[in-house]
């Protein structure tokens, strides 16, 4: 699910992250909190620095390493004491749910291991479980740790993770053309046929096109300016906007709301593309000299297109994939089916990750800086579920934290571009006791 949202682009600073031992955490039990809180705090009103995001090649045995003990960082959950466990119960609720319906022989991937739908099932069972007794964030710390094998992600050719932000925006529309809304917001593609090449050829696995046919040959699918241009989709209006950059803004997205003129709103999610490669209009503008790459985010993507309105089109151009809609009657939801939750799901590259699988996230937490530049104001470190994916979250080095809707919301996904380190939680079931550690 995601100007243009800042998941597209680098930039953060060094975490250096402690790890802590399962049994130093159990010493910090007895600590004070405010001990246990400097543990995971940071400097207010730091700027990050730039990390490099390089290409790298990663399959799913070695995108993540099983950790020794003494690696294993300090699982302290920050949104515990602003929400309790709802959120988490929420979330983990739905990701039960979801894979209560999946086939119970079912493999999933953790590196070099694999669990069953049904040992994950009954991790789930035994979290909920555990939610149910209120415990500590401490406590409940010390539990993941010794029910489950950690694995972290290996990152990308830095070594690290690049955490960014997603979130549903709500924008201005109207269920019928308009002077005032001019702007088509496209259901799904008539004639469009996706193609998994993997099933043609071993070495193309993971690779997929789409396109229409013409005479008996299948041909791309127009880009953007050829839909505008071409009419092709002309008919599969669902709805329209008034401002064609805040609709690109929910393309990138995934998903979005149209606030319609009788005050009502109308969801909607992603219904497919056009099958055209992603190109980042915010490289674009870095590329030009137009935004400098320090003050790159989603509002400054999106003030340099109010100030140049003649822009728009040649900016927005640039990014020839386009993305379909369909309608939703409820929340948002990922790729699985399952309905985002703020602040706990996640997108990552589903191909090399366990889909829905649990896990912990530790980054910055990012704010807008006075200048236009991103601050950190403290640490993110948090249970998550990886119940979405991206077009751009690709390889062991993407993750995507969604933020929920509202202003707030907009303000930390718009500059969230961070270092950071993602986990991954094995049910020690899965695994032979004398299977060797990874590295």
């Amino acid at each position: 699910m995601t100007v243009v949202n800042v998941k597209r682009f680098h930039g953060a600073r060094s975490l250096g992250s402690r790890a802590i031992a399962t049994s130093v955490l159990v010493a910090c039990l007895t600590t004070t909190s405010l001990v246990i809180s400097s543990c995971m705090r940071r400097p207010s009103g730091q700027r990050p620095a730039p990390v490099e995001q390089a290409e790298a090649q990663w399959d799913a045995e070695s995108a993540l390493r099983r950790l020794k003990i003494d690696e294993i960082p300090l699982l302290i959950d920050d949104l515990h004491g602003v929400e309790g466990w709802s959120g988490l119960r929420l979330a983990l609720e739905r990701h039960r749910d979801w894979l209560s319906r999946r086939p119970k022989e079912r493999e999933y991937t953790f590196g070099r291991f694999t669990a069953t739908g049904a040992q994950l099932l009954t991790a789930a069972d035994q979290l909920l479980t555990w939610l149910d007794e209120q415990p500590t964030a401490e406590r409940l710390a010390v539990q993941i740790a010794s029910t489950f094998h950690v694995m972290e992600s290996v990152g990308g050719s830095s070594g690290q993770v690049l955490v960014t932000g997603y979130y549903e925006p709500v924008i201005e529309g109207s269920r019928v053309r308009t002077p005032e809304y001019q702007v088509p917001v496209y259901g799904p593609a008539k004639g469009l046929i996706r193609v998994d090449l993997g099933q043609f050829d071993d070495d193309l696995r993971g690779k997929r096109i789409a396109g229409l046919l013409r005479d008996g040959q299948l041909v791309p699918f127009p880009d953007r300016r050829g839909i505008r241009e071409t009419g092709v989709q002309r008919g599969r209006e669902i709805a329209w906007a008034k401002d064609p950059v805040e609709l690109f803004f929910i393309e990138i997205q995934g998903s979005g709301a149209l606030r319609l003129r009788d005050g009502s709103e109308m969801r909607i999610g992603y219904a497919g593309s056009n099958g055209r490669s992603y190109r980042s209009i915010g490289r674009l503008l870095i590329d030009e000299g137009k935004v400098s790459p320090e003050r790159m985010s989603m509002q400054s993507i999106r003030q340099y297109l109010v100030d140049h309105p003649h822009e728009i089109e040649r900016v927005l151009d640039h990014n020839q994939s386009v993305v379909f809609f369909r309608k939703l009657n409820g929340p948002p939801v990922g790729n699985l089916g399952v309905p985002v939750t703020p602040g706990r799901s996640i997108a990552v590259d589903q191909k090399i990750f366990p889909p829905g699988g649990f896990g912990f996230l530790i980054t910055d937490l990012p704010a807008p800086g006075p200048d236009g530049t991103t601050v950190v104001e403290g640490t993110i470190s948090r249970f998550v579920l990886a119940q979405d994916t991206g077009g751009a979250i690709r390889g062991p080095g993407r993750v995507d934290l969604f933020w929920g809707r509202g202003e707030d919301a907009a303000a930390r996904a718009g500059v969230m571009k961070q270092p950071g380190r993602l986990f991954f939680f094995l049910p020690k079931s899965a695994v032979d006791p004398d299977e060797e550690l990874d590295g």
